[in-house]
């Protein structure tokens, strides 16, 4: 069953997750006590206001460098994503980072000095006074602190990356982790300081997470490089010794050699039992073979092609494109983007579209894709295609990208 399309904001999908009402929940139960029933709900509903504004800032300037964004409101966060549509400056990334705070912070004291706050000296002030101070210019002010996962912290970065180039998050994270480390021993010196724990636990949890997942990252890259390198080394020297934990030559190295025996019946039996095969897919794709090999591969096939699991297709719809044949690239992977619905295959198709010169066709098709593809996939997809070349300037080219 199709899942139904997110609500939008001035354009913006927007995601709430249980884990955001859980919080609002928290906070309501945390001050009740001090606050009553009442002040305590109204706090809550106006951090998640000023969170709401907050995330509208960085979507808003992301969309104004051409980026397509979509806002998510989750346990303790709020964050907007963004896929750029070109490689963005630093000075955009954080002119990206700073308009979320800066929005906050002044939409939050427009509405303080609307209801007649003071702005020195800030005392004698009403419930909603305060309420309207702490969750809009302060929290906003509190995310311009320099360390992960705060605004402050992501311009921090890209000032370190200026100077460390590769080296920026690495560094950010020990920075992070020892500052937090530091304020919770401050909170436990100074008792009057725990109502600020929860701006200490979240960077301190945050580094935990970015430190752990960094390392799978890693891992899962570095095994993602050999197993490139074992195909790669495969189609240049015939050698398969470099496949190892359970990784096999992909069937179009395997076709390929059963080609080159003159077996070629063999051949399209392989490429063929790939197609029907539904186990989880052990091989990667034919990058480094040479495009004549690949034409003779698919000069093998059955007409029509065959269609089978999506990675096949997907794979196949690839090899048409890099062998130059973007009409039938592109009425293939259509015809496999109607089945499954993968959104690279979308790309595929706005791919063999673009190389045609039908860049209306294109950009359609990319919108299709963005509907659904992960913003960072679908950002090193399309700066990868060189087919898109001359629509990178176009307007409907950036249209596409943005829902």
């Amino acid at each position: 069953m199709p899942t139904a399309a997110p609500p939008r904001l001035f354009g913006f999908p927007l995601h709430v997750g249980s884990g955001f009402w859980l919080f609002m929940a928290l906070i309501t139960f945390i001050y009740a006590q001090d606050l009553g029933l009442g002040g305590a709900l109204l706090f809550a509903i106006l951090i998640a206001a000023f969170t709401l504004v907050h995330e509208l800032g960085h979507a808003f300037a992301a969309r104004a460098t051409g980026a397509r964004a979509e806002i998510s409101l989750a346990f303790m966060v709020g964050y907007a994503s963004f896929v750029p549509t070109r490689k963005l400056t630093r000075w955009e990334h954080v002119g990206i980072s700073f308009a979320g705070p800066a929005t906050q912070i002044a939409i939050g004291l427009g509405v303080y000095l609307a209801i007649g706050g003071p702005l020195w000296p800030i005392e004698d002030l009403t419930h909603i006074q305060f309420f309207v101070l702490w969750a809009g210019p302060m929290i906003g002010l509190f995310n311009l602190i320099p360390v992960l996962p705060f605004d402050g912290g992501n311009i921090l970065e890209q000032a370190v990356g200026a100077v460390f180039p590769g080296h920026a998050r690495r560094i950010m994270l020990w920075f992070s982790g020892a500052v937090s480390v530091a304020g919770l021993i401050a909170i436990a010196v100074y008792p009057r300081l725990h109502g600020f724990v929860i701006f200490i636990i979240l960077p301190l949890l945050t580094v935990l997470q970015l430190a752990s997942g960094g390392r799978a990252q890693a891992r899962q890259t570095i095994g993602r490089e050999a197993f490139a390198r074992a195909e790669a080394l495969a189609w240049a020297t015939g050698d398969v010794s470099a496949f190892a934990g359970g990784h096999l030559p992909s069937p179009w190295f395997r076709a390929h050699q059963q080609l080159q025996s003159g077996q070629r019946d063999i051949a399209r039996g392989v490429l063929l039992a790939d197609f029907a095969d539904a186990s989880p897919v052990n091989w990667w794709p034919p990058d480094a073979a040479a495009k004549d090999d690949l034409r003779a591969l698919v000069d093998v096939l059955p007409t029509p092609l065959p269609h089978g699991r999506p990675f096949s297709d997907f794979v196949l719809s690839g090899i048409l494109l890099r062998i130059g044949d973007y009409e039938t690239a592109a009425r293939y992977a259509a015809d496999a983007y109607t089945a499954t619905r993968p959104p690279m295959l979308a790309v595929h198709v706005a791919r063999a579209a673009a190389a045609l010169g039908d860049y209306t066709t294109a950009a359609a098709w990319l919108q299709a894709a963005a509907t659904s593809a992960p913003s960072e996939a679908l950002r090193v997809a399309i700066e990868a295609a060189p087919e898109f070349g001359r629509m990178r300037n176009d307007p409907a080219f950036v249209q596409a990208l943005t829902p």
